[in-house]
């Protein structure tokens, strides 16, 4: 993690669960890391759990992903402020509340899809462009993913509704941003990380009612994973790296 000492990182839905983890994890190993997330307050919280030593390295910022504006804003405020950012965990996502054949439901399936896929893109053109414009050519993409993204279990109870969907459009996505960053001639690496069931506020209490024998991951796991990747030599991608808790069967 030496290249990295006081560079900076942008964690996004660091509110809770596997961003929070994110960002405690990279600002105890000497990064500068922005948080955000729509809940200001827990950014608030989550700075003043932080050892009196590491607090000054985290900046929470309030971001809604799912508005461009707001994510436009929030990395032009990175670039003026920090000097721009050279690694981007895209962990922001949401279940939803509706299935698809749920009447009603154009809010709800559009949130997912704002939040899950647009707001990938639109934080990671908005990453790429400064790491560009500042012509830093070794920056990482980390999507947080997930296993569903590849394989569509069966779920009892409500399903899945637009999750599912909206993370198998994650992995083309992150296969398509590999391609144009190549075509760009950059060496910025990106990275799918892609859990099985994680203890977060994600998984409600519906779904644990739904499978109350699943295991499950605990957020800082997945942590540890973006570490791990984030850390590989420059020779090295890690294009796509599944997590699963020892004994799930999906």
């Amino acid at each position: 993690m030496d290249r990295w000492l006081n560079r900076v990182a942008v964690v996004t839905g660091a509110s809770s669960g596997i961003g929070n983890a994110c960002c405690k994890d990279l600002v105890a190993k000497g990064m500068v890391v922005v948080g955000l997330a729509r809940r200001e307050e827990r950014l608030q919280e989550l700075k003043a759990s932080l050892p009196k030593d590491q607090q000054s390295r985290f900046h929470g910022r309030k971001c809604d992903v799912s508005v461009e504006q707001q994510v436009v804003d929030t990395f032009a405020w990175v670039d003026q402020t920090l000097g721009g950012a050279d690694v981007l965990v895209n962990n922001a996502g949401i279940l939803g509340n509706l299935q698809i054949t749920d009447p009603d439901n154009a809010a709800d399936l559009r949130a997912v899809l704002y939040t899950n896929v647009l707001g990938v893109s639109w934080c990671t053109r908005e990453a790429f462009r400064s790491l560009q414009s500042r012509k830093v050519n070794d920056g990482h993409v980390v999507i947080i993913n997930s296993i569903v993204g590849h394989k569509v279990p069966v779920v009892p109870g409500s399903g899945l509704k637009m999750y599912a969907p909206s993370k198998h459009a994650v992995t083309a996505l992150t296969e398509v941003l590999r391609q144009e960053f190549q075509q760009k001639k950059t060496a910025t690496k990106i990275t799918s990380i892609s859990p099985g069931a994680v203890d977060t506020e994600i998984f409600d209490a519906k779904l644990k009612e739904a499978m109350p024998d699943i295991p499950m991951l605990r957020a800082e796991n997945v942590a540890d994973a973006v570490t791990y990747c984030i850390q590989t030599p420059p020779n090295v991608q890690i294009h796509e790296l599944t997590i699963k808790p020892v004994g799930e069967g999906f």
